[in-house]
């Protein structure tokens, strides 16, 4: 029996190869003559004045790798229409020509009733055609032909086709669809975006009243959950209902009952009172694919159609409702009293689109490659920092955020900072509540405390910094991670910063019991910049130009905003891994500007120690301690001794010891006494506060005991104390003098009373 073939309508037959006038078209020719196994059937030529010219060659081509009697239902020989664009840029499009050839995977649009366009390749137009020649396109067809008629161009592992072909609309879902319909009286409206330079656009199904775009009409919206369908064929979208109930019935599937079904919801034995007419219907089809029929559900397709007019009068064309008296009432179907099988739905013009979903915190963590939810926490500074952190951890939908803030936003902060021109004036702490609000369609819902965290009294800011178990410090300054560090019912502290210059990073995390509090993490890292060599300018940039206060985490300096953010986004991540750790950190970040490299430097968290004298108290830490007994190790038999460096907060109450410099090279030392000289002695000092931006600096003497020897004090030890206390005295501050023995320290404190 003689094969039927599609007839190629609308071109005109050229009897010469010479008549081509595309180099593609002539190319091809030159190609099939060349190969064996293809054989030119006929040649074509569409030309209309004004419309980009196509040329065909007419192939037949036969593939040893064919199996006989494959399943697949390719032949050994197939007839082919190769369709060659004028645009060189642009594919040529193969056409199975064969009325009978098989609907299969990987398959251009079409009908089903039309001629099967091949889909060669995955890759991109741009892609293919950067090493596209005649030869290797023939032989792309070929292999195409023998791996479907195998049953292997789909490998297993591969995801199942798409019900339908891409489409250049598409409809934006909300994140809470499900909680929002179960909303009473909640009312939708679509909307639409600028329609796109390719014609294309997006439509948006919202709450009325939820911003945005302009509502275009109040909308009901159906969705429908069809039974699954086998994988092949992608189809065209319909442009009626109807055409889209025969595509579907194609697949083995009625649309018809499940439509009638949506229709008729909410519509009791009462009935329901014809209302204000709504512009739209919006029809949600989910479409289970699986590989094989029975087989397992691989994905779901989902497909949007946008029909103009009331949900209830679609439910009267569907002849699911009729109308008496102003109310709607069920029809009841296949009742003597029914009407006459409805069919003015099937000619109701449908609008496809495909169907997108703006991302729930889920799925934002899902996109983002986060497993943990992230805690409930609070983020102290909505400043240049703290605003790009709390955005990038908004966007991926790790944790629960309050942000605590008293500051606006002034013109000048917009060079680092998310805000825009807009919120001059406004609070920083709502502004970054809003942005974040923004960029997740509310599915991030920062909350807003206005206020300052170190007033723990305001109800406001005493709720936000109890209610989680995390509390991260951006806020620039000093005196917030100090305060809280003599506060122990409060969750675990972390502090941020960017040094000065905006070259380098830091990062403090306490431990999950807090037994390592902020105020003990910032004096050893400060004793690491006095001791390391990438200490010497991790600071620098303090006294610049713009500075605008003490602190050295201050960055009101001028630097790009690009150094923000590059550190931001370190430390936003750095953040969410720690978190999960119940141990404390120190890091710090190094980058260079020229080339972009980064130095990582990690300090040891060593446990503090606290001794209290009255209105003060002198805290220490174990790093400090083995320190003072090495160096006093490295001296016996003889006495040693020399400066303790650190820093006084009254603020807090407090004086925190950071190192002690050895003894000068001029001291006088034996086993029974010791005598600190002075050489090289300021300059050292100079430099420890030079490090670390004028914030540590003389604080006292210590000295070591002999072997044998406890680190009570002598009578020689209180005498030096009382002069020590008298040569503080000048600028009203107290005196410290430690003493390390055999197995102990002790720390005296002295001040003038007056």
């Amino acid at each position: 029996m003689a094969e039927e073939f599609h007839e190629i309508a609308g071109f005109g037959e050229l009897t010469d190869t010479e008549l081509l006038s595309l180099p593609r078209a002539r190319a091809l020719v030159a190609a099939v003559r060349d190969a064996s196994d293809f054989t030119l059937v006929q040649l074509l030529s569409h030309t209309v004045p004004g419309v980009p010219r196509i040329e065909v060659l007419v192939v037949n081509v036969e593939c040893d790798g064919v199996p006989s009697r494959n399943p697949a239902g390719i032949q050994y020989r197939e007839r082919l229409a190769l369709y060659v664009p004028e645009d060189p840029g642009a594919l040529v499009e193969v056409l199975a020509l064969r009325k009978s050839f098989p609907v299969l995977m990987h398959q251009n649009h079409g009908t089903r009733d039309g001629a099967a366009s091949l889909c060669l390749y995955f890759e991109p137009t741009q892609t293919v055609m950067r090493t596209w020649t005649p030869q290797r396109f023939l032989r792309r067809i070929q292999w195409w032909l023998e791996q479907s008629a195998k049953g292997e161009l789909h490998p297993a592992d591969q995801p199942v086709e798409h019900l339908f072909f891409a489409s250049k609309y598409e409809l934006a879902l909300p994140w809470n669809l499900e909680a929002l319909r179960a909303t009473a009286g909640m009312k939708m409206a679509v909307a639409r975006s600028k329609a796109r330079p390719d014609g294309g656009g997006t439509f948006f199904l919202r709450p009325v009243g939820n911003g945005g775009t302009e509502p275009a009409g109040l909308a009901s919206l159906i969705e429908l959950t069809l039974p699954p369908v086998v994988q092949g064929f992608v189809e065209r979208d319909p442009s009626t209902l109807g055409g889209l109930a025969d595509m579907l019935s194609h697949r083995g599937v009625q649309l018809l009952p499940s439509l009638i079904a949506a229709l008729t919801e909410g519509v009791g034995s009462l009935g329901a009172p014809a209302g204000t007419a709504e512009s739209f219907v919006v029809i949600v089809v989910h479409i289970p694919l699986v590989r094989e029929s029975g087989g397992a559900v691989q994905q779901v397709s989902r497909r949007a159609f946008l029909i103009q007019g009331d949900v209830r009068e679609l439910g009267v064309k569907a002849g699911a409702l009729y109308m008496l008296d102003k109310k709607y009432f069920v029809e009841v179907q296949g009742s003597m009293l029914a009407r006459a099988t409805a069919t003015e739905w099937m000619s109701e013009p449908i609008f496809p689109m495909s169907v997108l979903q703006f991302p729930d915190s889920a799925a934002a963590r899902k996109q983002s490659s986060i497993h943990v939810e992230g805690p409930r926490a609070a983020l102290v500074g909505a400043g240049s920092l703290g605003s790009a952190m709390l955005n990038l951890w908004a966007r991926a939908g790790w944790g629960q955020w309050s942000v605590i803030d008293k500051d606006h936003v002034k013109p000048h902060n917009l060079v680092r900072h998310a805000a825009f021109s807009l919120h001059v004036g406004e609070l920083k702490c709502d502004v970054v509540s809003e942005l974040c609000g923004a960029a997740t369609d509310g599915a991030a819902t920062v909350t807003a405390v206005r206020g300052d965290a170190c007033d723990a009294d305001v109800p406001a800011v005493k709720e936000a910094l109890n209610a989680g178990s995390l509390v991260v410090d951006a806020s620039a300054a000093l005196d917030y991670p100090r305060q809280v560090s003599f506060q122990d019912a409060l969750p675990r502290h972390v502090t941020v910063f960017v040094t000065p210059a905006g070259n380098g990073a830091v990062l403090m995390f306490e431990d999950k019991a807090r037994s390592m509090r902020l105020r003990t993490l910032e004096a050893q890292y400060y004793r690491a910049l006095i001791r390391q060599a990438w200490g010497e300018r991790h600071l620098e940039g303090n006294l610049g130009t713009y500075w605008s206060g003490a602190s050295c985490r201050d960055i009101s300096v001028a630097m790009p905003y690009s150094r923000i953010a590059v550190h931001a986004s370190t430390l936003a991540e750095q953040v969410m891994f720690r978190a999960q750790s119940d141990e404390a950190c120190i890091r710090v970040w190094e980058r260079n500007p020229d080339t972009g490299g980064v130095s990582v430097h990690d300090v040891v968290p060593e446990v503090e120690r606290r001794l209290d004298f009255g209105d003060l108290a002198v805290f220490y830490d174990d790093g400090l301690a083995a320190h003072l007994k090495a160096l006093r190790l490295a001296a016996l038999p003889n006495e040693t001794g020399g400066v303790l460096l650190g820093y006084h907060d009254f603020n807090v109450g407090a004086v925190v010891l950071v190192d002690a410099l050895p003894a000068p090279s001029d001291s006088h030392a034996s086993p029974g006494s010791f005598e600190r000289g002075t050489a090289g002695l300021a300059k050292a000092v100079q430099d420890a506060s030079a490090r670390t931006a004028g914030i540590v600096g003389y604080v006292g003497e210590w000295h070591s005991h002999p072997r044998g020897h406890s680190a009570r004090p002598s009578r020689d030890d209180l005498i030096q104390l009382a002069e020590l206390s008298l040569g503080m005295h000048g600028d009203g501050l107290p005196a410290l003098q430690l003493i390390v023995g055999e197995n102990d320290i002790q720390v005296l404190q002295g001040m003038v009373k007056t």
